[in-house]
Order: structure tokens, then sequence, then C-alpha cells
């Protein structure tokens, strides 16, 4: 770590608990309906159709859209399979919804850890999300990055390989001088593939109280830690 100038961050998950805030989004938005749709079942149901979406992008059975699109369709689909009727919706009302993945709670650790690693490191997402979604995220959670990289500057979906490598060729280092931060084994795999350093920050209730994956590193990542005041405080910051 120590030729390491940039830390990329996963975001979802990582960074920010998805599950409680979309489920807290779904559930003033269906209060305000009168339904009885169970939230959570919702929020993870919606989540599920997140890599299906990019996998057709990623296949070349589509052209590329940003990650803001796909959570509209997805969110449209989710709810008509629920039996929620979405015509009844005005679109600013159903686009105030889809656009709650720009309002997700950081972890409690992640401002802080953030802001310490900021002092030795350029950081920023290397994430799936599109530019504008991860800037408004960032201004309602106060995260404080330095730099936007990830899916739409690369016009790649983790885990293609462009996605991590262009996000280092963003700011002109080589894979070496980046190191990927995430919750998720498989990324991280993905990001070691392409020559980049890997740090796993476990994130167990992630998906909830039941989650099976993504518990322990299940390589020997070149770093682990608690969570981000940890790392923080493991690199020296």
């Amino acid at each position: 770590m120590l030729k390491v100038r940039f830390l990329g961050f996963d975001v979802f998950g990582t960074v920010v608990d998805w599950r409680t805030s979309i489920t807290r989004e779904l559930d003033a938005f269906l209060r305000r309906h009168g339904s009885n749709l169970d939230r959570e079942t919702l929020a993870d149901a919606w989540r599920g159709l997140y890599q299906p979406s990019m996998e057709r992008i990623r296949s070349g059975q589509r052209p590329w859209v940003r990650l803001s699109v796909l959570h509209e369709e997805t969110l449209d689909i989710v709810l008509k399979q629920h039996g929620f009727d979405t015509s009844r919706l005005s679109r600013e009302e159903f686009r105030n919804l889809s656009r709650g993945w720009e309002r997700l709670d950081p972890w409690p650790d992640s401002v802080e850890g953030l802001q310490r690693l900021k002092k030795r490191f350029v950081i920023g997402p290397i994430s799936n999300g599109n530019v504008s979604l991860m800037v408004w995220m960032a201004k309602f959670g106060r995260l404080p990055w330095d730099v936007i990289a990830g899916a739409e500057p690369t016009q790649a979906y983790k885990p293609q390989p462009q996605a991590y490598l262009g996000s280092a060729a963003l700011l002109d280092l080589p894979p070496g001088e980046v190191a990927l931060v995430a919750a998720h084994n498989d990324d991280l795999a993905a990001a070691r593939s392409c020559g980049l350093k890997t740090v796993f920050i476990p994130r167990p209730r992630e998906h909830g109280p039941n989650q099976r994956i993504d518990l322990a590193p299940e390589q020997d990542w070149d770093v682990v830690a608690d969570n981000l005041i940890a790392l923080a405080e493991r690199l020296g910051c």
C-alpha cells in the first residue's frame, strides 16, 4: 500500500447503508398511498434487479445507459410485480422515489473515516453509480470525495476491467497506485485481476440481519479493516 495514491471506493454497501435508506424511502411512499406492501421485501426486490439490469449492458445486448435510468426502469418493474399500479403516479413522484438512491445514509464510521483518509490519499468512488447520483449522494451524506470515477466516466459497469483500469487512467495512475476499498469479495477479486491493490471492509448487515455473503475476507486482501475509521488508523491517517 506504500505506493497507493488513490483510494477508490465501492459505495453501495461499503460506504452507505442502501437497504435501510431505501426501505425508509419506500415506507414514506407506501404510507402516502395507503399501501400495506412490505417495505423490506420491495427494497430487496429492487436491489435484486441491479445486477441483471447492468448485465444486459455488459453483455452488449443494450447500449450504455446510466444507473439512474436503470433504477427507474427496475422500480417500475418491481412495483408492478407486487401489484402496485404505477399509472396512478405522477412523473414527479415516481422520479423522486427512484432517486431515493441519491439519499442513502452513510454507515456511522464512513464520514469520519473518509475525512481522515483524504488527508493522505485522493479518494473517490469506483462505483456503478453515475456521476450525478454520486454527487447528490455525497451532498446528502457529506461524503468528501475528491473525484468521481467508476462506471459513467469509463462507460463500463463493474466487474468489467475498464471500470477499474479506466478509473486509474482518469488520474493518470498505473493500477498499482490505486486501491479498491470494498465490502464485496467479488468486486475486490476483479480489481486485483486488473492490478489494483485491495482493501476489505466487512459490512455484515448490508443485506439485513440474515446476510450470508461477504461476512469475511475470502482472499488475502492487501488490507482488512473493521471499518473506515480503523482503515484510516491502519494507514496512518
